[in-house]
């Protein structure tokens, strides 16, 4: 089962869009409920990256029997140190952001508890490309 979204720079109003409606699904397909919160919290903190640190993107999502595989790609100013910015607690928000709770630097860190494949790659000057898969059993 493929599903796509749209990211759109700023939106925090709609962040989570994504996460909510891969959760709905993977609940009426019967995933185990601790499987189902590690989704959604990997996909919610890649969705509110792109929406604070990007341009934009889109999240792709394929469920498969056994797995689930996302990835979010954005477009936007990229990562220059990855490492880096999978520490805890780093962060390169701006301070409206901060103001609006977010940006405190766990975004990477919290996809990478919850995921069991995480690969981050980056360009500077053109955007962030996060994908994550999460094994059902």
């Amino acid at each position: 089962m493929h599903q796509e979204y749209t990211v759109i720079e700023g939106d925090f109003t709609n962040a989570g869009t994504a996460s909510s409606s891969v959760k709905k699904t993977l609940k009426q397909l019967g995933v185990a409920p601790q499987i189902v919160k590690r989704v959604v919290v990997a996909l919610y903190e890649a969705e509110v990256n792109a929406i604070a640190h990007a341009y934009g993107g889109k999240v792709l999502v394929d469920i498969e029997a056994d797995k689930i595989h996302m990835v979010v790609a954005d477009k936007g100013p990229g990562i220059p140190d990855i490492a880096q910015a999978m520490q805890e607690g780093y962060s390169t928000a701006r301070p409206e952001v901060r103001d609006m709770g977010f940006g405190a630097g766990m975004g990477l860190p919290n996809m990478q508890k919850n995921v069991d494949v995480l690969n981050v790659t980056s360009e500077v000057g053109v955007g962030t490309t996060v994908e994550m898969i999460v094994n059902f059993v």
